[in-house]
């Protein structure tokens, strides 16, 4: 599981664009020469064990990943979503990576439990994008 999970890890932090010190950090800060024998490691399909806590914390930006892939119409989009500033009273205007790359479990949980509650249909406060919404008239709504 673990070598799975980091090669998947290493991809998503490539398609968000996460330097090495990012990466760190959201593993929950291994040594540069650990990062680096594990990334090795699991690049050459060798059998690794991680302990609970960088687990839990790949399963996290799994997580995150599969539910900005619900949200948003492609990759690019829930990659901006992530880097951009958000209005959200749990970011405080601060761009939700911030808290991904914080080198808390906390931080990443909170992202986490927020995409999947607008997932799941819970209220999302709006965000930029959402300032042009205009919402729609009875005319425009179509019963087949």
């Amino acid at each position: 599981m673990s070598g799975p999970g980091l090669r998947t890890f290493l991809a998503i932090s490539d398609l968000w664009g996460l330097t090495d010190e990012e990466r760190r950090l959201v593993l929950g800060l291994p040594s540069r020469s650990t990062f680096y024998n594990w990334v090795k490691a699991v690049r050459e399909h060798r059998d690794i064990v991680l302990d609970v806590d960088v687990l839990t914390r790949i399963s996290a930006v799994l997580g995150i990943h599969q539910a900005l892939g619900i949200l948003h119409a492609d990759e690019r989009e829930g990659v901006a979503w992530l880097r951009g500033p958000h209005r959200a009273a749990v970011f405080g205007g601060a761009p939700p990576l911030a808290l991904i790359v914080s080198g808390t479990q906390d931080g990443l949980m909170l992202v986490r439990r927020f995409l999947d509650a607008a997932r799941g249909g819970l209220y999302m406060e709006p965000n930029e994008i959402d300032r042009a919404f205009r919402p729609y008239t009875d005319a425009e709504v179509v019963f087949t």
